[in-house]
């Protein structure tokens, strides 16, 4: 549907009327960076999220003529606050924690066309939770089409925490000033191809002299896994550095993520070391091939992530 013919933003969700994305529901601060598009009720708890991957991405990076798999995340990441916000009357300031993400897709639907990949979201929400009127938590479901056909399929639990709350919890590191101040430096990165990158400051891990297991490499001024400011590592740097341990676990042989299952477990502080280590698992019957891969802070397991891969295309 043109956008010419779409409301303009509002938060009444009005069931079958497809209202525009504002950016600052998708809490991204440069505004191309917002792959969201328009939204609509379809149901009490369902909706349909639309959203458009750009040809090419400074980051997310065009790779074997597909697109990156890890937009899938940015995009399911991005409609977790905008249905918080508009669908469910979450303030602007509370805080969504990610309990756990699950996805899976199909390769064959990240083939790069001549314009801009246009998506559409069919999320459920359910186990929704209620605190004095407000939504603290949630499952949401997606299934995400190309074109009509499937593409992939989500799931994920998260939690949404007003700032007294978040703050109470956090102590300290709720402050985004202090935070950031304490941030350790950059760590030297790993080579680039090892990890399927072709720059050194997309990469997500460091080197530590021993086989599969590496230091996270957090760069704060990262414009993209860092867009704003925060007080912590950034859930999306955590998948990014699961995919990269995965992947130089597969090397030399250019691989493909397909599937993630993730689990939050603590959040990466800045000021700390993070411990990264990959554990290779037995190819199954289609090819595909398992990497459990977690991570330590203060000898402390933070996050686990189960990312599966198969063989990239050569060309």
């Amino acid at each position: 549907m043109s956008q010419l013919h779409l409301a303009h933003d509002r938060t009444d969700g009005a069931r079958g009327v497809p209202t525009l994305v504002a950016q600052k529901h998708t809490h991204k601060t440069n505004p191309d960076e917002v792959l969201l598009t328009d939204w609509q009720r379809t149901g009490e708890h369902s909706f349909v999220v639309r959203a458009k991957w750009p040809r090419t991405h400074d980051f997310y990076t065009t790779q074997h003529g597909l697109h990156d798999p890890l937009l899938l995340s940015e995009t399911v990441r991005q409609a977790l606050p905008l249905l918080s916000h508009v669908a469910y009357e979450t303030p602007m300031g509370h805080q969504l924690l990610w309990h756990d993400f699950r996805w899976e897709l199909d390769p064959m639907g990240l083939l790069v066309a001549e314009r801009e990949t246009e998506l559409a979201l069919h999320i459920t929400c359910s186990e929704v939770k209620y605190r004095r009127g407000r939504a603290v938590s949630m499952l949401l479901d997606a299934l995400v089409y190309r074109a009509g056909r499937p593409l992939a399929r989500a799931r994920t639990r998260f939690a949404i925490q007003d700032r007294a709350i978040y703050e109470r919890l956090r102590g300290q590191y709720a402050d985004i000033d202090l935070a950031n101040a304490r941030a350790l430096p950059p760590a030297p990165p790993l080579p680039a191809p090892l990890v399927g990158r072709t720059r050194a400051a997309d990469v997500a891990l460091s080197p530590t002299g021993r086989p599969h297991r590496w230091l996270l490499r957090v760069d704060t001024t990262h414009p993209i896994l860092f867009d704003h400011r925060v007080d912590h590592v950034p859930g999306m740097l955590l998948l990014e550095a699961g995919r990269q341990a995965a992947q130089a676990v597969a090397s030399p042989r250019p691989s493909l993520v397909v599937g993630m299952d993730t689990a939050f477990i603590r959040y990466a502080e800045l000021d700390a070391p993070c411990r990264i280590h990959a554990h290779r698992y037995t190819a199954d019957e289609a090819g595909r091939r398992r990497v459990l891969v977690t991570a330590h802070q203060h000898d402390v397991e933070i996050f686990t992530n189960i990312v599966t891969l198969v063989g990239a295309p050569l060309a």
